[in-house]
C-alpha cells in the first residue's frame, strides 16, 4: 500500500463548457507517453466522478510528487477563449469535489491539500486551493 502524504488538485486546461471524459484524457496521457490516464480521479461537467489510474498505482500528474499523492482533476479551467485561465467548475462540480475531498481526507487523514500550482509554473487548478478547502 502506497503512503499518500498529499491529495493534488488539477483542471484539465480545456473551456468552459466543453464536455471532457475520462476516456479522452486517458488518450491524450498516451499520447504524451504515459501508461494511461495519470489521474486517480476525474470530475465531469455534472459533477460525475471517474475512476483514472488505480488507487495504489503511482500517478503521472506531478513532477516530482507522484509517488506519495493522489491526483484529482476536474474538467474545465480555461475562459471560452481558451487561453484565459478561469475557475469554470459548476456546482455539481464543487460539490463532488468538495464530497471527493473530505472522503480522501477521512481515509488519508495525513494527506495535505494542494493546487497543481504549488509545484508547477501553471495556474492549475484555477482557483485557490488552500482559500477555498482549508
Amino acid at each position: 500500500m502506497r503512503k499518500i502524504n498529499k491529495i493534488i488538485i488539477h483542471c484539465t486546461a480545456t473551456p468552459e463548457g466543453r464536455t471532457v471524459t475520462v476516456e479522452d484524457v486517458d488518450t491524450w496521457h498516451r499520447q504524451r507517453g504515459f501508461n494511461g490516464i495519470g489521474y486517480h480521479y476525474l470530475i465531469g461537467l455534472n459533477g460525475e466522478l471517474w475512476t483514472g489510474r488505480n488507487i495504489e498505482a503511482v500517478g503521472a500528474h506531478c513532477v516530482g510528487q507522484n509517488t506519495n499523492s493522489i491526483g484529482v482533476c476536474y474538467v474545465g479551467g480555461l475562459a471560452k477563449d481558451g487561453k484565459t485561465s478561469k475557475d469554470t467548475r459548476t456546482e455539481k462540480q464543487k460539490k463532488t469535489l468538495q464530497e471527493l475531498v473530505c472522503e480522501l481526507k477521512m481515509k488519508y487523514p495525513a494527506a495535505t491539500l494542494h493546487g497543481h500550482k504549488e509545484f508547477a509554473a501553471k495556474d492549475c487548478p484555477c482557483f485557490d486551493v488552500k482559500k477555498e478547502f482549508i
